[in-house]
């Protein structure tokens, strides 16, 4: 029953210190992952990852990344159009080169150990370059609300740039995750890449319409709607990895986006968080913590953590920002939009989650990735608020 006993631990400590961090006016993430710092190996060692740990952390990724595709408003690329594509399309290539280029250098002069045991260094290289091209915008919308700018240019800018700059980092991800079967070619990998997303859309017409049908004929009864929405989701994860080789946070996010442009998409997507929330995000986030092992970073590790934040946070204002300048943003606003950018949260842990798994990213990396969370969650919203005053 020992894993009854962590469950209820994990759930105690990451909704305690999810409060403590909203009190900080932080995302609860934070506290969520810094509840796995205290219960595993890195503070207490109360718990370690366990076989459950790692299934129910699996879920909460999945569902996380359905979550996501449902509370994704496609109308929202309508209002800055090519704009925020090309903000977005920036703040993902300069991250990506970026992260190559350090990581590369870090282990070209020996700051930091590259272990073959975990596919070729340019795979590896190209993996943490992959995780900075993630950005997590809830942080800048609390942020933005605050200060009355959620509706301005900039605000609606980011907003769209962050949504499509997820879509993108799934793509990234996706190519990168089939690079790790050396026998798979390019185009390979981008056929296979292109023919789940056609198959996926055609999967997703057919849904729409089998589901009005079924929510006609059901409509007595809402709780049948999540059953089968759910169903959905774990069908098209399963088909994702299975038959294409495609992430299976790809086939969740798909699932989402399909379910988002039907009648009950707030009735599931409410009931689809509760969930999440309850149990198996915190089980996720958690389970990030527990994989850190801080007395094993080294000076090296250290000094590659410090450089990876300055990466991590430089790449998106200067990326997301000079993308912004070709617009017509004046230099404040370009800062703005690249400073909203710059946080990183769920998407780059579920990335780096997901690599892991694979065995193309080293456990070491977990440390400075959970660095760079925590950092530019705490380091976005007091930027904010200084590239917005007078």
């Amino acid at each position: 029953m020992q894993y009854v006993l962590n469950l209820g631990l994990i759930l105690l400590f990451t909704k305690a210190l999810g409060m403590v961090s909203r009190k900080f006016k932080l995302p609860q993430v934070v506290g969520a992952i810094l509840a796995g710092l205290f219960l595993g190996p890195a503070m207490l060692n109360i718990i370690t990852e366990t076989e459950f740990i790692d299934n129910m952390s699996k879920l909460g990724v999945i569902l996380l990344m359905f979550s996501a595709g449902i509370g994704t408003d496609l109308q929202a690329f309508k209002k800055t159009g090519k704009t925020s594509f090309v903000v977005a399309l920036f703040g993902v290539l300069v991250p990506l080169a970026g992260g190559f280029l350090i990581t590369w250098l870090a282990s070209s002069i020996g700051l930091i150990q590259i272990s073959e045991a975990n596919g070729s260094e340019f795979l590896q290289y190209a993996f943490i370059g992959t995780i900075l091209t993630a950005t997590s915008v809830s942080i800048t919308v609390e942020a933005l609300k605050e200060m009355g700018k959620l509706n301005s240019d900039v605000g609606n800018t980011i907003l769209a740039a962050a949504i499509i700059d997820d879509v993108m980092g799934i793509i990234v991800l996706t190519v990168v995750l089939g690079f790790a079967d050396t026998s798979v070619s390019l185009w390979i990998v981008l056929l296979k890449v292109l023919a789940f997303i056609v198959v996926a859309g055609a999967i997703s017409i057919l849904f729409n319409k089998v589901f009005d049908r079924y929510q006609r004929v059901f409509h007595h009864d809402k709780r049948r709607f999540i059953t089968f929405a759910l169903v959905f989701c774990f069908f098209m994860a399963y088909i994702a990895e299975t038959y294409f080789n495609v992430a299976d946070i790809t086939g969740a996010f798909m699932a989402g986006l399909a379910i988002s442009d039907t009648q009950r998409r707030e009735y599931i997507a409410q009931r689809t968080e509760v969930l999440g929330y309850a149990v198996f995000s915190p089980i996720f986030f958690a389970s990030i913590g527990l994989k850190v092992s801080l007395p094993s970073m080294n000076i090296g590790l250290i000094v590659f953590s410090i450089i990876l934040l300055f990466i991590a946070a430089s790449t998106k204002i200067v990326g997301c920002g000079l993308a912004a300048k070709l617009f017509k943003f004046s230099n404040k606003e370009a800062l703005q939009i690249g400073v909203g950018m710059m946080t990183r949260g769920e998407v780059a842990l579920i990335i780096a989650n997901k690599g892991a798994s694979m065995g193309i990213m080293s456990d070491i990396f977990f440390g400075p990735i959970v660095i760079v969370v925590i950092a530019t969650a705490i380091l976005t919203p007091a930027l904010l608020k200084v590239v917005f005053s007078k």
